[in-house]
């Protein structure tokens, strides 16, 4: 194997590997605000949590935290993955 294969295999994998995270990210999210927020709000509205029944909780501030810790998230794994795949900035 030549090392331009080589190249384009890792690039390949880092590529997967990238969107399988944006994925799962993206999953994680709309659970949170499309599931929680809306679709299962009232199944939910019996359960209160900060004061405020869960449902309405996850569509006014679960979401958006979910959102901010999300972006952490992928931040520290993508700096885990450039360094794997030594595409690292560092």
């Amino acid at each position: 194997m030549s090392e331009h294969e080589v190249s384009k295999n890792n690039a390949d994998e880092y590529w997967k590997a990238n969107i399988r995270v944006i994925l799962g990210c993206l999953v994680v999210w709309a659970v949170c605000s499309l599931g929680f927020a809306v679709l299962l709000r009232p199944a939910l509205m019996g359960i209160t949590f900060m004061g405020a029944d869960i449902g309405l909780w996850f569509g006014q501030q679960g979401a958006i935290l979910t959102f901010v810790a999300l972006i952490f998230f992928y931040t520290w794994y993508m700096n885990r993955l450039d360094k794997k795949f030594g595409v690292s900035e560092d």
